[in-house]
């Protein structure tokens, strides 16, 4: 086989791309695709590529939901902090307010690139905003 037939990409499906798999890696900060690349270049941007299996993320569209599902959970698992260090430890005020303080931005910096990698893989996993796209472009 010469020509383009030899380096056109098998046909894929949605069935080819798990989607808990996918949201797992993405969750430990690594490629969706080969599990050895770094999906982050930095705290919270996005490689333009991986390094390894060389799979385009810059069409990646997380925005603003990573951060809105990080304010959710660090909220509700505030809640009970708050409700244990006022009613059970009867700490002094300002001490309550600095160590919830410390625990909401840890947990908050923990979280947020996290999420976001679950988002960019769920993304990919579901070929959206262009994941995907030059396959089915070739094919046409």
């Amino acid at each position: 086989m010469q020509g383009p037939e030899r380096h056109r990409a098998p046909e894929t499906g949605p069935e080819d791309r798990p989607l808990k798999q996918a949201m797992l890696r993405g969750w430990c900060r690594r490629c969706p695709n080969c599990n050895r690349g770094r999906l982050f270049v930095g705290y919270l941007k996005i490689a333009d590529h991986c390094p390894v299996c060389n799979e385009a993320y810059f069409h990646h569209r997380a925005d603003d939901g990573p951060a809105y599902l990080t304010i959710l959970l660090v909220g509700h698992l505030m809640a009970p902090l708050i409700l244990i260090f006022y009613t059970e430890l009867h700490l002094q005020p300002l001490v309550m307010a600095l160590s919830l303080s410390v625990i909401c931005v840890a947990l908050s910096l923990f979280l947020l690139p996290r999420i976001k990698g679950a988002f960019v893989a769920l993304q990919w996993s579901r070929r959206m905003h262009g994941f995907g796209a030059p396959e089915e472009t070739a094919r046409t």
